[in-house]
């Protein structure tokens, strides 16, 4: 059973929320936003239905890492994943503090684009991360050719760290302070909702 888990007004889009992700009846949706060809940088251009299940199962096992559906005026329009980087992704590739919470973020490919929809996107899910007082930094690693994301990245508060190499991909570390992303989204919209403990889990994608 689903739950949600946090809900943001947006002032321009209205409301976006997240909810509990279920691995086998949201696996369809999923599997066609993940291998449309806009989403490249997610890693997941080759996989089957069967394929996506069992990502997302792993996911939703793993202690360090988890997985949200995410809602734009009550219907299902992108995908978050947060995890624990001194566990996994990052490990041995930067210093890991106390407080840091991995993010990655894939928005569904749009029949109609929609003007500063995935900033709306990546504002609600930093806001739903630092929703929790526990959360100090937000850990991002976009693949260094994705400048679109970096862009938006900078836009919402991130400060670069510089590159890093994973096993999958060249990536352009950076980091979030609470304080920078409240500085650049002073104007943004309402939130409210809870969140769970910071949980991770482990996979080879690029937020986008």
């Amino acid at each position: 059973m689903t739950s949600l888990v946090h809900t943001r007004v947006d002032p321009r889009l209205g409301e976006f929320a997240l909810r509990t992700l279920d691995p086998v009846a949201d696996a369809p949706l999923l599997h066609r936003w993940v291998t449309h060809p806009r989403s490249a940088f997610w890693l997941m251009q080759e996989a089957d239905l069967d394929g996506v299940v069992e990502e997302y199962r792993r996911i939703a096992a793993h202690p360090h890492h988890d997985a949200f559906l995410g809602l734009w005026r009550d219907a299902p329009a992108f995908l978050a994943e947060r995890y624990d980087p001194a566990h996994v992704e990052l490990v041995g590739l930067y210093e890991a503090r106390p407080g840091d919470v991995g993010m990655h973020f894939l928005c569904a490919p749009p029949e109609v684009p929609v003007h500063g929809f995935t900033r709306a996107v990546i504002t609600t899910v930093l806001s739903w991360l630092f929703a929790d007082p526990r959360t100090e930094r937000v850990v991002v690693e976009p693949d260094i050719r994705n400048t679109a994301v970096q862009a938006l990245n900078a836009a919402v508060g991130f400060e670069v760290i510089g590159p890093i190499t994973k096993p999958e991909k060249m990536a352009l570390l950076s980091i979030c302070t609470r304080p920078r992303f409240l500085a650049a989204t002073a104007t943004g919209g309402t939130a409210t909702g809870t969140t769970a403990a910071t949980v991770v889990k482990e996979n080879h994608r690029e937020h986008a």
